[in-house]
């Protein structure tokens, strides 16, 4: 994130003496970005981060690309995923390109026996169903239904829900996740035409730290494996850190909609960036209030990217038969557009109370042998009269 952040105890000055109550010295870990050039924290731990017993076995996640994919529109069955107790083993990839992986999981427990890292990639796991607490060796996080929690590539973490019924949609991202640039002013302050602010940006607070020694099982996610190991301590054992790169959450319930007089481009619901898509949030809002406009969008083109729409919960007023749960793929090449009679309904209406997340990949994404399962491969053909 853009702004610094602090939780827990820290030295006056980096890479200085920092002693325990014992006398013996806390262990410095530079946790950064970009090689050296990006966000970093420094985090100061009760024992050496670096310390493993075994690396034990290792699993292939790599997403299993379909065959046949075509230059089509999309629909897929997202509720159709299947429950499964693990947190990991229940993450389905259903789209992949070489930027990122979308993902759909509907675990049904706490991740009680590891600790998870994915090296490979940020992720942005949106809560559609669940609420809990996200747990981290930078701190906690509690979430519920609506919120994106952002967790930076590295990051340690266990997520714990409160209930069975969970569903997440997840998008893991080999490019850093940044808020919107034409957002931030050039000190990385959020500006005041941002639909959202730094007060709606909940940061971790209640730090574990854990003293403890033994055999701790953490699966760490490296080109598309995930490697068991055993680590010798207790990996949340942070007494303290500070800096810009940390976990962090956002409800889309605190995104404020920007509107006008006639129907406004997709871009006005940017939330999330990288250098390879951005995510969009659409969230209940007034319509346009020109006398003569129409709220439907207009038929566009995705030249340049492959548009992915998940439904949240809400009418959304330009596609007929749309549920919770639905994600809808307009890949780039071919127009796409509200449904037949959508514009006509439209007209006249003063609100929406639709809520859905949209990513828009630059690069093509392929659909997985999980996607065509669960895919209504008809759909194409919704826009015939």
């Amino acid at each position: 994130m853009p702004f610094y952040h602090k939780l827990g105890k820290i030295p006056h000055k980096r890479h200085t003496i920092f002693k325990k109550p014992d006398g013996s010295l806390y262990y410095e870990q530079l946790f950064g970005t970009i090689g050296f050039d990006g966000m970093s924290s420094n985090l100061y731990h009760v024992h050496r981060p670096t310390q493993v017993k075994e690396i034990k076995s290792k699993l292939d996640v790599s997403p299993k690309i379909a065959e046949g994919n075509n230059i089509q529109s999309y629909r897929f069955h997202g509720f159709k995923i299947q429950p499964e107790e693990d947190f990991l083993e229940s993450r389905k990839s259903i789209l992949t390109n070489s930027d990122c992986t979308i993902q759909l999981a509907a675990p049904k427990s706490s991740t009680e026996d590891y600790f998870y890292k994915n090296a490979d990639a940020d992720e942005m796991i949106f809560i559609h169903k669940g609420n809990g607490k996200l747990r981290t060796h930078l701190g906690n996080i509690d979430f519920k239904y609506g919120d994106y929690l952002i967790i930076p590539r590295g990051i340690i973490y266990k997520i714990d829900f409160e209930t069975e019924d969970n569903r997440l949609f997840i998008v893991e991202s080999r490019r850093p996740i940044y808020t919107p640039k034409k957002y931030r002013n050039w000190f990385g302050q959020l500006l005041e035409h941002s639909p959202f602010c730094e007060r709606d940006i909940r940061r971790p607070s209640e730090l574990e730290t854990h003293d403890e020694k033994g055999d701790f099982l953490m699966k760490i996610k490296k080109q598309n494996e995930i490697f068991d190991m055993i680590y010798a301590t207790h990996p949340f054992d942070v007494v303290g850190y500070d800096g810009f790169n940390y976990p962090y959450a956002l409800s889309i319930h605190d995104f404020e909609p920007i509107t006008g007089r006639i129907h406004q481009p997709p871009p006005v619901h940017q939330t999330f960036e990288t250098d390879a898509f951005v995510v969009c949030s659409f969230v209940p809002r007034l319509y346009d209030y020109h006398p003569e406009s129409i709220p439907a969008p207009y038929n566009h083109s995705n030249i340049d990217s492959d548009e992915v729409l998940y439904y949240v919960d809400g009418d959304f007023m330009s596609r007929n038969d749309i549920e919770k749960g639905h994600i809808s793929l307009h890949p780039a090449g071919i127009p796409h557009g509200p449904h037949p009679g959508a514009v006509e309904r439209s007209i006249g209406k003063t609100e929406t109370e639709e809520l859905a997340v949209m990513v828009d990949t630059f690069k093509p994404l392929q659909l997985t042998k999980e996607a065509m399962e669960i895919a209504d491969d008809t759909y194409y053909q919704s826009w015939l009269e």
